[in-house]
Parts: structure tokens; sequence; C-alpha cells
């Protein structure tokens, strides 16, 4: 069973991998089941979806009408205004067969005037208050990827006291000094104000480039057991870290296996021995 943490100020004890449900993109009801049920042998009791995750809400929201909610579910919205976020959280409800969510995050709040117009009157950031107030959702929290998006985040808790982050990190991306110094700020922030964090982008081996995408995800993911290993036992090693597992059903049961047997943090050498034999590059660079 992969283990369990608090996940910050919201008390529930959550999977330290969460389900990312970016992986149920658009596939076959039955795949889906199948995957959603096979994480539950892992104990994954912790979902993560969101509204622009193409089907994702409907293929979840089927199984939830089926068989019940997991005992924490998120939600995204990508939307800017006020008034398009709040439509776009009931619709996600209505997807999802909820009367309410644990989490909605303000999606991929990164672009400077999108920021503005989110955090700001009559902005994205009011919907989810306001769906805070109504009972609709209990928590709120911001995501983003990129280099700059620590230092978003960081002015976005500056703002408001969000409840949790969601950003990538990985051996890989530690080794991008400006990124590293961001994100270890962005920690210190958030251990101080037990606000949680979330890491996305794990697994990546590269940007595809020109090569054929092979797998649903927007980069070229680790596929071999042991480097899928190495690099969940290096998340896991860092206390308080969440791991959001990668956009791709195939891939998967390999890090679900690999954090059921987590025990340590492999060391810096092997991180890098691994990422100069398998050439691996940051995605953020390309």
């Amino acid at each position: 069973m992969i283990t369990k943490d608090v996940f910050g100020r919201t008390g529930h004890m959550s999977s330290r991998i969460l389900l990312g449900a970016a992986a149920y993109w658009d596939l076959p009801q039955a795949d889906a089941d199948a995957s959603i049920e096979m994480a539950l042998t892992y104990g994954l009791n912790h979902w993560d979806v969101a509204a622009g995750y193409g089907n994702a809400e409907l293929y979840l929201g089927d199984w939830i009408r089926r068989h019940g909610p997991p005992s924490f579910l998120a939600t995204k919205t990508g939307e800017r205004t006020k008034a398009k976020a709040a439509e776009q959280i009931r619709k996600s409800l209505e997807r999802l067969h909820v009367d309410a969510v644990d989490l909605i995050q303000l999606h991929f709040l990164v672009d400077p005037e999108e920021w503005e117009i989110a955090m700001g009157p009559g902005g994205a950031l009011e919907a989810a208050i306001e769906a805070r107030d109504e009972g609709l959702v209990k928590y709120i929290g911001v995501t983003g990827h990129g280099l700059t998006v620590a230092k978003m985040h960081l002015k976005a808790l500056e703002k408001f006291d969000f409840d949790s982050v969601l950003l990538p990190y990985s051996y890989l991306m530690s080794q991008h000094a400006e990124y590293e110094k961001d994100f270890q700020a962005l920690v210190k922030v958030c251990k101080e104000r037990n606000v949680v964090v979330q890491t996305i982008k794990s697994m990546v081996h590269s940007p595809w480039g020109e090569r054929t995408k092979s797998r649903n995800t927007w980069y070229r993911p680790l596929e071999e057991q042991e480097a899928i290993d190495k690099n969940t036992h290096w998340i896991l090693g860092h206390e308080g870290l969440f791991l959001n597992s990668p956009g791709d059903i195939h891939i998967l049961p390999k890090v679900l296996d690999a954090g059921e047997r987590f025990e340590m943090a492999p060391a810096d050498a092997e991180m890098q021995a691994l990422m100069e034999r398998l050439q691996m590059q940051n995605l953020f660079d390309a």
C-alpha cells in the first residue's frame, strides 16, 4: 500500500501518490474503470482532476455514480473571470456526480495577465471563495507549470491564503539552479503556513521533440522500472511532498509499484548517473 500523510491544513490523510486523472483524458470507460480500480488496490484515496482534462471528469464521474467518491476529490477551473469560473465549478460537480469537492484549484495560473484577471476584482478567485462559502468546495488551491511557476505561486500566496499549490518537481528539475532556488523558497513559505505542496512532471524523460508521440503525456515519460523507481523514491524522500501520478494509464502501475516499495530516497550520485545514462532533458528548457 502507498503510505499516507496529512494533506496540509485539510487534515486529510492522503495517499502520498495522488491519482492524476489527466490519464483519463479520452479513454473507453472500461479502461478508465480498470485503471481506477487498480489504483484503489494500492490505497490511492485522493483523486486530482480538472475541467480541462478532456473527458476525465466524465469518466471519474461515471465511476463515482456507481461506486461513490474517494475520500478526497480535487478538481480545477481554468477560467479566469468570476462568472465563467463559477459556471465551470458547478458544471464540474454535475460531471463528477457530487454535491461538493474537497479542493478547487485555479488551473495553470502562470501568465501575468491571466493572473491579474483571476486574482483581481471579478476574477476566478472570487468564484472559488463564493463556492467555498456555499459549501460547494472545502479548500482552494493554485496550480501551474513552467520555470516561473514557483515565483508566481509565491506571489499568489502573498495575495490569498491558498490551502495548496501544485507545480513540477523532480531531480531533473532540481538541477535548474534558478528553479530550485524558487522552489525551495516556495516550500519554506508553504511549511510555515501549512500549505500543502503537490508535485507534477516527476516522470519526465525529455520533451517529445521530433519523436513520434507514443504515450498519452505531453512529454516523453520514463518507462523502465528502475528509472521510475528512483524518480518516485526521490520525490517521496522529500517530507511533505505529494506526487501526482503521470497522465498515462500504462505508466501508472509502474509508479504505484515503485511507491509501494519506497523506503528511502536514492543518493544524488545515483540520480545523476541515471540522468546521464538516459540522457534526460529538462522539459521546460526546450
